[in-house]
């Protein structure tokens, strides 16, 4: 610990042996589950498992850590498409992203249901943390006048939810990507 009790920031190599954990853990556990081996993750990885345990002591630690990065990098493009595309542009790619973050949470729903048998919130305020990514780019959507302003963003992430459950499997990523693109449509600002 730092001076005055917050972690220090890790060096350069272990955020990136950080990173590259977390980024081989989210493949293996959407195609294994629980099934994935921790040192088949590490190899993966490119590090040894000294450094898999260091980072990540307990499957159930690496487990949770791999849920909120995908939250935080899911909610992290938003600002970034928005200052890169319209803002129609930056929600429809948003909304693919997101279908991205469910089919690896997919694969994962098991290891995060034994998680949170555990006693563990993995889910912590992800939703919140969703619902505010959502937000910012239906509020630059609607001063920009390209989608209607009576659908709140509660109603889109109940949608996407929806779509999400119906649809949220690897194979049938096209029926998501088709309900997705009529769900948008329904959005689009009419004269």
């Amino acid at each position: 610990m730092a001076d005055g009790g917050a972690p220090r920031p890790l060096r350069a190599d272990a955020r990136r042996n950080r990173e590259k954990i977390l980024k081989a853990a989210v493949r293996a556990f959407a195609t294994e589950g629980l099934d994935a081996h921790l040192e088949r993750i590490a190899k993966e990885a490119g590090v040894g498992s000294a450094t898999l345990y260091r980072n990540f002591p307990t499957r159930e630690a690496l487990i949770e850590a791999v849920y909120r990065n995908e939250v935080a990098q899911l909610c992290d493009a938003a600002p970034t498409l928005l200052a890169t595309k319209p803002p129609h542009e930056a929600l429809r790619a948003w909304t693919l992203l997101f279908l991205d973050y469910v089919t690896a949470k997919y694969g994962m729903i098991d290891a995060l249901r034994a998680l949170a048998a555990t006693g563990s919130n993995p889910y912590g305020n992800s939703r919140e943390m969703i619902r505010t990514a959502l937000t910012a780019l239906m509020d630059a959507c609607a001063t920009a006048g390209t989608i209607r302003t009576d659908i709140s963003p509660t109603d889109l992430a109940a949608a996407l939810e929806g779509i999400a459950l119906t649809s949220a499997h690897p194979d049938q990523r096209p029926q998501a990507e088709r309900l997705l693109a009529l769900t948008l449509d329904g959005l689009t600002a009419r004269p």
